[in-house]
């Protein structure tokens, strides 16, 4: 298999019952949950890489648990425009605040590591920056340009903001024109307002819509599993992806990143998680990866193909 650098999460809690949300306390985390450090020399030979670049990934601000695997691995997902967000997710770990001024080196710094580590796929995510008056969309069309620049016949998926809907921002990513194009529902509409504060689901749809019609050939979308959503809802949200073209969905557990984040609600089972697969691809996407510790980058290396 390809090296790939690929990702972004979260236990006490929110159900659903009709249409009333009550608190709970789940039982503790599963044993397939569980999940070892990074260690290993490849793994090693990324942090020093990442390190020496100055560059960020999702997989430490997210605190992603599958680091020891896609490091072990030679992968990451690196996260471009800093690492402090403008939006307060309530299921994400990455520092809101007031981000720092634009690096318009960091472009050529991407690309460089990633040759250095001498990837064949690459996946990109930022933090949102509702600050700028693009909201980054420059330096993410930069970015993908100078790592084709320097990485002849590398592959790319980028994992997009939604940019506030804005089309002449969302252009920029579309002429950049990478292999996929990902941008995450997160959750299930009722509780989108609740999980994603300042994002809308209708929005992210639309997104997604945009992306496609305008020639984006493969897009994707991740959702979380465990906030407390009902099974048909879960069902009613593949098919929202659906009726978007929407090829690729990722559904993986929520875990709490902290006491101050969203609770978990139930931890879903992997029978269910598998469950979930076989549904989704009877429903026509090209790719589900679902399971207990699938994130948004997960095996992204195939759903280029």
């Amino acid at each position: 298999m390809a090296n790939v650098i690929s990702t972004k999460i979260p236990a006490t809690s929110l159900t659903a019952s009709s249409n009333t949300a009550t608190l709970q306390r789940p039982e503790r985390k599963p044993d397939w949950l569980k999940v070892r450090l990074p260690s290993g020399q490849q793994s090693s030979e990324v942090f020093k890489n990442i390190k020496e670049h100055g560059l960020h990934t999702i997989c430490q601000s997210g605190n992603c648990p599958n680091q020891a695997e896609c490091w072990g691995e030679g992968t990451a997902t690196l996260m471009i425009l800093g690492n402090v967000c403008t939006r307060s997710c309530r299921f994400c770990n990455v520092v809101t605040g007031k981000p720092q001024d634009v690096d318009i080196l960091e472009p050529r710094r991407v690309a460089e590591s990633v040759k250095q580590m001498g990837l064949k796929h690459v996946v990109i995510t930022s933090v949102d920056r509702d600050d700028l008056v693009d909201g980054g969309s420059s330096v993410w069309m930069a970015t993908v340009k100078m790592i084709r620049r320097l990485n002849p016949g590398i592959t790319m998926e980028t994992l997009i903001p939604d940019f506030q809907g804005k089309r002449d921002q969302l252009d920029k990513i579309v002429r950049a024109n990478p292999e996929v194009v990902s941008h995450n529902l997160e959750t299930v509409e009722r509780l989108s307002r609740e999980v994603r504060v300042q994002a809308r689901y209708d929005r992210s749809l639309e997104v997604l819509d945009y992306l496609k019609q305008s020639g984006i050939r493969r897009t994707k979308s991740g959702v979380m599993l465990g906030l407390g959503e009902t099974e048909a809802e879960i069902l009613e949200t593949m098919n929202d992806l659906r009726a978007v073209d929407c090829d690729v969905l990722t559904l993986g557990q929520y875990l709490q990143p902290t006491k101050k984040h969203l609770p978990v609600a139930d931890f879903i089972t992997p029978d269910t998680f598998d469950r979930y697969k076989r549904i989704g691809l009877d429903k026509g996407f090209k790719f589900v990866e679902s399971g207990p510790l699938v994130r948004s980058s997960y095996h992204a290396e195939r759903h280029v193909v």
